[in-house]
């Protein structure tokens, strides 16, 4: 309802709701409306005429009188009359403004909203207004929009009344005594119409360097709107009309309703706007796009309802269009029972299915239609979102909406949105209802389900009056209701199966031969781009089809192409529900494995909410080129890095400098502890892999596998993984028993999986069943251990990617490149989510999933926040050149990096 409650006009008779649809509001007049019956007294009714462009209004100050519409097409002739006298000592009444009609609508008769009461019958009405002088004037105007009604085509009507309103706002400008400071500079002015759900507002819009005005024609319903271009947080073009005109400005990071909703006459004024405030509030607004908000809901950092707010927003949806009003699912199936279940799956809807195939058998039906229907095809008759449905479920707060849409009426009663179980059951059984829900269900104003108005929405057939909605047995009053629903929305199961829904709606499914084998298929003209109105010549088939589609509903813009992952949902323990584990198992006397997982789980998220507070422990300057690689003993005790020199060193905290090994004379690209800490592993440019014996001080073995130089090498579960610039990566069976026992070791190649360019870097789930490789030209593949062929495969950089790495839930791959960008990518759909420009080329990082820590070209380390693409933290140069290489503890206790300055310097985070 945030379009209700936006601005309370309560104690206003008049609104442009009062207009017929695409009437616009010209200009008002104080007069007085002249009738010959009845006492003396009551003869002259003060009030205000609104002259409109289909009809006349007029708005008596005693709020007892009904406001009085007359259409113009009813007219039968519009003069200028005035009573003169022979006798020259009595001087002429002023001229009054006849109007000759078959007939008049009363409204709001007592003050009360309810269905318009019409007077049918020619009869006579005159008008005098308060300053005579503009009689002729009004009577001019009221003379041309009464041949424009009286047109034979709907389309020269609507031309004709387009052109009288561009000649009215021509002959004016914005009035710059309204800027709130004397010293604005204007940058723009242009006309446009402010949008509110089924009515427009002509005027003229002015930006300055300060402030964003609107200046409605007729001064209503304020004589300026004001917007401070720094209070602004979002802004989105919109669709209006399926043409590109539409700008929604919001205030507010969150709030469902913006501020202001322009239409613009032309797509480039819009733009030019558009980039105006964008660009003057670069810093001030955060970017947002489908995919970082579905990262951000992904971690649990937004919630199911504010994450499909913000899928509603991208879509074009907003509550101030009713063709494209936010939809919401139905999520609970159970509206029977007097307890709601949550933990029971049988109490949800299921979500992979759009509300027409939910039940089986009028699925068939509805399939068989389909199959006979000729191109093109669709298999609903109507949508799931239309103002009709809108209006349907806010009737009670929104009554006078549907009569604008309704032509004065009320839906009759039994159609009524009376029960929230009848209206479920028609959506699972009627032949033409697949109506979803709005975001009020899952609010906290319950006000739309009850009657407060104390509106007459009629009888139903057994004679009970439509008053409150009708709620399940669950729920205990209205507001207890909304609570369920919202409990139900944010539900595991709600969390486990939304993503299902999003395809449907804003997704994959949404369109093609996905849409169909999902049951999915609507009319055409609902889809964007499904017709191009500007390609319509005839005015009256254009303005059809319009009003078709407006009425219809349209379907959200497509915000994804690819299957949206599945939100990260927490594991809740029921300890009922496993009935195997005794007492003694769950003593706290006997820690488990898990509980020791869950402290090293918890000084994780305390290292890296510190991460911001890191503090340099100490310099090292080891090598006589760049640092390549970086590894620890398990105990911290011996510290080992490669190099570009060719050298491997091994460093103590307490001695320093120990020893010095060299393998060949070419570089020495990274390197790795096996787990029994007795063995390092150094990848070569040699084209080698060289495993050094900590305790015998030797080069142990050698593996020989590629013809270029290894890369990047990861070991898992005795496999060692090689990375090569010969495009190629390779697993070779590893025992590290073996090697740490001086065993001659027997490397098998046990998998090869081929690229296209060379390999630059990889890395490893914690599982160990997939695999990230990264290539010098930008391509970054994913892969099934077990199955040669990549999963999924994208060029997400422009350059070469120097690293990648698994979050720790292996749902998401984060990857540097020469492109100065950090990405993230969706492991089970391979889509990309997030994208982050660095202003300078990150080399190397660590992260969580959610923060990262990055070493830059310049030698600054950067602590990233991923959700809102912002450094909340950097050092700057932490060293002198770039920070080539970094490593961290299972803790993340204890962080090292390496760079080009030819150091390693020891970081911790403090708490």
């Amino acid at each position: 309802m945030a379009f209700v409650t936006k601005k309370d006009r309560s104690k206003e008779r008049f609104s442009l709701l009062l207009l017929d649809l695409e009437e616009h509001y010209f200009e008002q007049h104080t007069a007085y409306n002249l009738t010959n019956r009845g006492p003396e007294a009551n003869r002259r009714t003060s009030g205000s005429l609104k002259i409109c462009s289909k009809s006349v209004i007029f708005e008596p100050d005693d709020a007892v009188k009904p406001i009085l519409k007359i259409p113009l097409k009813d007219c039968k002739g519009i003069a200028a009359v005035e009573e003169t006298t022979h006798n020259p000592f009595i001087e002429s009444k002023p001229a009054c403004i006849l109007i000759e009609t078959k007939q008049t609508y009363l409204i709001k008769e007592e003050n009360v909203v309810a269905p318009y009461k019409y007077e049918r019958g020619e009869k006579k009405v005159t008008f005098q207004l308060e300053v005579h002088e503009k009689t002729e004037d009004v009577v001019q105007m009221l003379l041309q929009l009464h041949r424009a009604s009286c047109l034979d085509k709907q389309g020269d009507q609507t031309a004709m009344v387009a052109a009288i309103l561009q000649s009215r706002l021509a002959r004016t400008c914005f009035d710059k005594n309204s800027f709130q400071h004397v010293t604005e500079t204007p940058h723009m002015e242009c006309v446009a119409e402010m949008v509110s759900p089924l009515v427009t507002n002509a005027g003229h819009v002015c930006i300055t360097d300060c402030n964003l005005y609107f200046q409605p024609m007729n001064g209503y319903p304020d004589s300026v709107v004001q917007i401070g271009l720094h209070s602004v947080r979002r802004i989105y073009k919109r669709r209006h009309g399926l043409r590109p005109l539409g700008l929604e400005v919001f205030c507010t990071e969150n709030d469902l309703c913006s501020d202001i909703y322009l239409k613009f006459y032309s797509t480039k004024e819009r733009d030019e706007l558009y980039y105006y405030i964008a660009t003057f509030l670069e810093n001030h607004i955060v970017e947002c796009t489908a995919e970082s908000y579905m990262l951000q809901w992904q971690r649990g950092h937004i919630s199911n309802y504010q994450y499909l707010l913000h899928l509603n927003n991208l879509a074009d949806r907003s509550v101030n269009d009713l063709s494209q009003y936010p939809v919401f699912p139905w999520v609970i199936s159970d509206y029977s029972s007097t307890q709601l279940d949550l933990l029971n799956p049988a109490s949800f809807r299921d979500l992979s299915k759009p509300i027409g195939a939910l039940s089986t058998e009028r699925l068939e039906r509805l399939l068989e239609r389909y199959r006979d229907m000729p191109e093109p095809r669709f298999m609903y008759g109507s949508h799931y979102s239309s103002p009709g449905y809108v209006l349907f479920y806010l009737v009670r707060v929104a009554p006078e909406h549907m009569l604008c849409l309704q032509n004065g009426r009320f839906d009759h009663a039994d159609r009524m949105f009376n029960s929230v179980g009848e209206t479920w059951k028609n959506c699972l059984e009627g032949g033409t209802d697949f109506k979803e829900l709005i975001p009020e269900f899952y609010g906290s104003d319950s006000s739309f389900l009850r009657n407060l108005l104390g509106l007459n929405l009629g009888r139903r057939q057994g004679g009970s009056r439509v008053e409150n909605v009708e709620l399940p047995p669950w729920a205990s009053d209205q507001d207890d209701f909304l609570e369920k629903m919202r409990l139900a929305l944010e539900s595991q199961y709600v969390s486990e199966h939304l993503h299902e829904w999003i395809d449907l709606i804003f997704g994959y499914k949404q369109r093609g031969s996905e849409a169909v084998a999902a049951h999915n298929v609507f009319h055409p003209l609902t889809y964007e781009g499904g017709v191009d109105c500007d390609s319509i010549e005839d005015p009256d088939q254009k303005i059809a089809m319009l009003t078709q589609i407006l009425e219809f509903g349209q379907t959200p813009r497509q915000l994804f192409v690819t299957p949206h992952p599945q939100r990260i949902t927490p594991r809740f323990h029921n300890l009922s529900a496993t009935p195997s584990l005794s007492s003694s198992e769950l003593s706290p006397a006997s820690p488990s494995l898990e509980s020791f997982e869950d402290l090293t789980e918890e000084s994780k998220k305390m290292a890296w909410s510190n991460m911001n507070k890191l503090a340099l422990q100490s310099c090292h300057k080891l090598h006589k080129e760049a640092v390549t690689g970086i590894t620890m003993t398990l105990s911290g005790d011996s510290i080992f890095s490669t190099s570009q020199d060719s050298t491997l060193k091994m460093f103590s905290k307490e001695n320093g400098l120990q020893r010095s090994v060299s393998f060949s004379n070419m570089a020495l690209s990274s390197c790795l502890m096996l787990p029994d800490d007795k063995i390092v592993v150094c990848s070569s440019w040699d084209n080698n892999v060289y495993f050094y014996s900590i305790a015998y001080g030797r080069r142990q073995d050698t593996l020989m596998g590629h013809d270029d130089a290894v890369s990047d090498i990861c070991w898992r579960d005795d496999k060692l993984y090689t990375a090569s610039w010969d495009s190629t990566v390779k697993i070779w069976k590893c025992v590290a028993d073996d090697i740490s026992n001086n065993k001659r070791t027997k490397f098998d190649l046990l998998a090869e999986f081929e690229h296209e360019a060379g390999v630059n870097t990889l890395d490893l789930s914690l599982a160990g069943t997939l695999l990230a490789t990264g290539t010098k030209e930008g391509t970054l593949t994913l892969w099934d251990i077990a199955n040669p062929l990549p999963l999924n495969q994208l060029t997400c950089h422009s350059g070469k990617i120097h690293q990648v790495a698994f979050s720790p839930d292996s749902r998401h791959v984060l990857s540097v490149g020469e492109d100065s960008c950090l990405t993230v990518t969706d492991v089970q759909t391979g889509m990309l989510i997030a994208t982050v420009h660095a202003e300078l080329e990150q080399r190397c990082f660590c992260w969580d999933g959610n923060t990262v820590l990055s070493g830059g070209m310049s030698g600054d380390l950067s602590v990233w926040d991923l959700l809102s693409s912002k450094v909340i933290h950097k050092i700057p140069a932490a060293h002198s050149g770039a920070v080539t290489c970094m490593w961290t503890n299972e803790q993340c206790s204890s962080i090292i990096t390496g760079g080009v300055d030819k150091q390693i310097i020891l970081w911790k985070p403090e708490y």
